[in-house]
């Protein structure tokens, strides 16, 4: 990781930064850590130009978005000159980053083969895979938003920058939104890989008085929309603006967050900044920003008994978590985009320094 955060980043002349990426609106953790990447640079003066699905052509449907960005990004990447910096985030924006004029920069939120195979299989996984390494060699710097991340790459052989995911705490909206006495709350993707099962296992468990609320899309909605139509304590909402969601979160006693794969949530991190209770799933970067039973609580993704266990823990110990609360409020601060902004800084002035 890049020491050097004390020197003025006014210091640092601005620069012109392309940022690729298959996202950068909505709640996913990809979007909000480009939003959050270029509000930082374009307030400290540098100029940012987004190509993502939003404003180049894809498919709409489920298998193919991700492939058809691949190609039209490719193309457009072609009328995109004049750049400092390409800053490309997940194997998806990479050869649109090949393409591109600048030094390039490869963001890697997971490890991205281990997620194809868990949601395509092994097959595509191991095609996947020679396409990463292919990928990362045409970067000229690699980061990584975890600890987990930074070191399975760097086992592979590559020269690996840990720049940890980050959150604007200052642009949290403060409205708390309670709509019950009793409320937990899973924001998030509506897929296998964010443990969706385990939660439907859950909210079938949990007591009728305690309010479980679903914020989000994903391909597993029909499944979430037929269990809230027959358990009337299961409030499915949706997609929600980011505003909204964060809103539910500081209203919320519990964030719940399931997943089998995970590098450094974004969603965890607001509900720490919000002081709200995470009993989150032990792996990937959930274990980098809770440490079990002081910050929150880590459990089994596959076991909905332990989470229900938790979850009455909580309720019956106001103390407990307050506590946590706290304890989780003060080690976010780290991961403000004030402090990991910095970093990507560093990174940038190191290669147009070379």
């Amino acid at each position: 990781m890049i020491q050097d955060l004390n020197r003025s980043i006014v210091d640092f002349s601005p620069v012109r930064v392309l940022i690729i990426s298959p996202t950068h609106k909505g709640i996913g953790g990809i979007a909000q850590h480009v939003r959050g990447l270029s509000n930082f640079l374009t307030t400290n003066g540098h100029h940012v130009d987004i190509m993502s699905s939003e404003n180049t052509f894809t498919i709409p449907v489920k298998g193919l978005k991700n492939p058809s960005f691949m190609i039209s990004s490719l193309l457009k990447s072609k009328f995109k000159k004049g750049n400092d910096i390409v800053h490309a985030h997940n194997l998806p924006s990479a050869m649109a980053m090949k393409n591109s004029t600048g030094k390039k920069v490869l963001t890697l939120h997971g490890i991205y083969s281990q997620q194809i195979e868990m949601l395509h299989g092994k097959t595509t996984g191991k095609i996947s895979n020679s396409y990463e390494k292919d990928a990362l060699s045409w970067a000229d710097a690699i980061t990584v938003i975890s600890k987990e991340g930074y070191e399975h790459y760097r086992k592979l052989g590559f020269e690996v920058n840990l720049v940890p995911n980050a959150i604007d705490i200052s642009s949290l909206p403060d409205k708390e939104e309670r709509l019950y006495k009793k409320q937990i709350i899973f924001a998030g993707r509506l897929s296998k890989e964010k443990g969706i099962y385990t939660l439907i296992e859950l909210a079938k468990k949990l007591d009728e008085d305690t309010y479980l609320i679903i914020v989000g899309s994903g391909p597993e909605e029909n499944s979430i929309k037929k269990l809230a139509k027959t358990k009337k304590n299961i409030d499915f909402l949706g997609y929600q603006p980011r505003e909204r969601t964060v809103s539910l979160i500081r209203g919320s006693d519990i964030l719940i967050q399931p997943s089998f794969v995970e590098a450094l949530s974004s969603t965890v991190l607001e509900a720490m900044t919000c002081k709200t209770c995470v009993i989150a799933s032990k792996i990937g970067g959930n274990r980098e920003l809770i440490e079990d039973s002081t910050d929150g609580f880590l459990v089994d993704p596959n076991d909905s008994d332990q989470f229900l266990d938790k979850i009455e823990d909580l309720f019956s110990n106001q103390e407990k978590r307050n506590q946590f609360s706290q304890h989780s409020f003060d080690k976010v601060q780290k991961y403000d985009w004030n402090y990991v902004g910095k970093l990507y800084l560093n990174i940038y002035e190191s290669l147009l320094n070379e």
